[in-house]
């Protein structure tokens, strides 16, 4: 009888001592995160190591607290929730995982957003109306100009990039070293956009006649006895040009994800086209399309908010000028450049409005393949 009331006493210590010690280590590393965040933030903290030691340490901290950190947090916060009962710990565990992200979004997306909204109405001249900012955006002539490109962008960068990565997905299965040439492909994606606007603003570098052409582009037409063309320049050979280095970048995506969808089209289907007749490009045509559809839409679309958002590729290269600026580079330089927060602001709701329909039509085509339904 003793044994068995010292056995009930020892499992009722237990779940004690366990809330003690997750609570302890819960404590520990938040204590931890907060002193690496002030080291962070603080300018002298790391001057003793030196420039490049300070640097290396501060993203060595960086790394740590955000993956490190995090990690052990959730696992603490895991260990509590499984010492509540059955039905309590089936509740409360998706929230445990879930609410961060959804405070952090509400925190810096959310709420930005909304405040983004009412500054856009509310930040205009003394003695002008509510839709002022709006107004100028769609009676300034530079930015007409900058709503032309963009919608140059949205119709050629989306299709010319899905274009180019169906026709890498639908050859690229047939090569030998299929991974070699995915990673080479895929490499632009790799690349920063600022990195992608300083190698193609190199290779459309344009100097006089006469004189030595550093731009590949140029060099090659002027081998070829040509004259050098101003690339970045011209009108509206530029536009095209930035829009071609978008789509070099871009290319690697759309052939990653479609390739996925051509791998999962049925041998069968193929085949049974095969036998009644239907050559290569027929097949792809009409059987292999029809089949991938679901993956084209959610390619172009996410091609298309890309675009929508483009900036880096234009500031680097031309910063908008010769008739090549778009909504997000001119909401940039409003913003930062003129100090000019309420009009900038009513860009980005432009952006932001422009993005929704195309949102819409990715999360119904998701839902159509039975993805989030």
């Amino acid at each position: 009888m003793a044994e068995a009331v010292e056995a009930r006493l020892e499992a009722n210590r237990r779940p004690a001592l366990s809330i003690i010690r997750d609570l302890a280590i819960a404590v520990a590393v938040i204590v931890l995160i907060w002193l690496g965040l002030r080291v962070l933030r603080s300018e002298t903290a790391l001057d003793a190591l030196g420039p490049l030691a300070g640097k290396l340490v501060q993203a060595l901290i960086g790394i740590v607290l955000g993956v490190v950190g995090i990690w052990a947090l959730f696992v603490v916060g895991n260990s509590l929730v499984e010492l509540l009962p059955a039905r309590a710990t089936t509740f409360v565990r998706p929230y445990l995982f879930v609410g961060p992200a959804i405070a952090v979004v509400s925190i810096f997306l959310v709420a930005p957003a909304i405040g983004t909204i009412i500054q856009s109405f509310t930040e205009v001249p003394e003695g002008e109306g509510p839709l002022y900012n709006y107004a100028q955006a769609f009676t300034d002539p530079a930015l007409q100009v900058a709503l032309r490109n963009n919608a140059i962008w949205l119709v050629l960068a989306p299709a010319g990039s899905l274009l180019i990565g169906l026709a890498f997905a639908g050859l690229v299965d047939r090569v030998k070293r299929e991974s070699f040439a995915k990673a080479f492909i895929f490499l632009p994606l790799c690349i920063s956009g600022a990195g992608v606007a300083v190698i193609w603003r190199f290779i459309y570098e344009w100097r006089p006649p006469g004189q030595p052409q550093i731009g590949i582009l140029n060099a090659f037409v002027t081998a070829l006895g040509g004259e050098p063309v101003p690339w970045l320049q011209e009108i509206p050979v530029n536009t095209l040009a930035l829009i071609v280095a978008f789509i070099w970048i871009q290319t690697g995506f759309a052939m990653v994800i479609l390739s996925a969808a051509i791998k999962g089209v049925p041998i069968e289907l193929m085949e049974a086209a095969r036998i009644d007749g239907a050559g290569e490009l027929q097949t792809f045509l009409r059987v292999v399309m029809p089949s991938i559809r679901g993956s084209v839409i959610t390619v172009f679309t996410l091609s298309a908010i890309a675009v929508l958002k483009v900036f880096d590729i234009v500031y680097v290269t031309t910063n908008g000028n010769f008739q090549t600026d778009v909504i997000a580079n001119r909401m940039f330089n409003e913003m930062f450049r003129f100090r000019n927060f309420g009009f900038a602001t009513a860009l980005a709701v432009i952006l932001l409005v422009a993005v929704v329909p195309i949102i819409v039509i990715n999360v119904r085509n998701l839902r159509r393949q039975g993805i989030g339904a």
